[in-house]
Parts: structure tokens; C-alpha cells; sequence
């Protein structure tokens, strides 16, 4: 049986605050094993264009993508990022991020919740 449709928007609600901590658990272990994998970032402009030009094509798509999860959970986490919904607790990107890389319940909480944002968008 569905949910009514003046519940459907209450239901995502709940759903995204059950996958709140979930997701970004999944992004930030993601994030910090690439972190481990590639040399030490400097914080500092210049030093982190130097070490930019100093990796290889595999690490440069690695930091790439660190640079992408650390920004989906610094948005996750309540500082909305660039390019994303300030209202959007969890982006879809984000959940493309965590595909794979939750346990199977998370995994069917991220296929009920994209069903509702598809529902209450359309």
C-alpha cells in the first residue's frame, strides 16, 4: 500500500533524516581512504598547485574525486556547497556517491527516498 500523497513529502523528510548519517559516513570513508592512498595535501595555494602538477593522471582523478566527496559532505553536514541546493540536505549526488558503498538496508532507504524526491518533484 502507498502512502497518501499529502504524506509523501513528510515520508522523504524522515527519509532523509534516517540517511543523514549514513551517507556521509559513506562519502567521508571514501573520502579518507583516498586521502590515505595519495601524498599529503598541503593546505597552503601555492604548494597544493605544486603538488596538483606532481601526480600522475590515476592520482589527479583521485584527488578529483576527494575534492568532490569532501565537498558533498562538507554540504551534508550543513555547509552548502556550490552548484547545490542550499534546501537539498542530501544531493543526488551524494547518494550516486554512497551507491555501493552502504550496507543493504541503507542502500534500499536510498531507493525508497529517490522514489519520493522523483513523486514530490513531479
Amino acid at each position: 500500500m502507498t502512502a497518501p500523497v499529502t504524506d509523501r513529502p513528510q515520508r522523504a523528510e524522515h527519509l532523509a533524516a534516517l540517511l543523514h548519517v549514513p551517507v556521509w559516513n559513506a562519502l567521508s570513508e571514501r573520502a579518507d581512504t583516498i586521502r590515505r592512498a595519495l601524498p599529503p595535501r598541503p593546505l597552503d595555494a601555492r604548494a597544493r598547485h605544486a603538488w596538483l602538477r606532481s601526480l600522475d593522471e590515476d592520482q589527479a582523478r583521485r584527488a578529483a574525486l576527494l575534492d568532490h566527496l569532501d565537498t558533498l559532505c562538507e554540504h551534508i553536514a550543513g555547509r552548502p556547497a556550490l552548484g547545490y541546493d542550499p534546501e537539498d540536505p542530501l544531493p543526488t549526488a551524494a547518494l550516486e556517491e554512497a551507491d555501493g558503498f552502504t550496507d543493504a538496508t541503507t542502500a534500499l532507504l536510498i531507493a525508497e527516498y529517490r522514489a519520493h524526491r522523483v513523486v514530490t518533484a513531479g
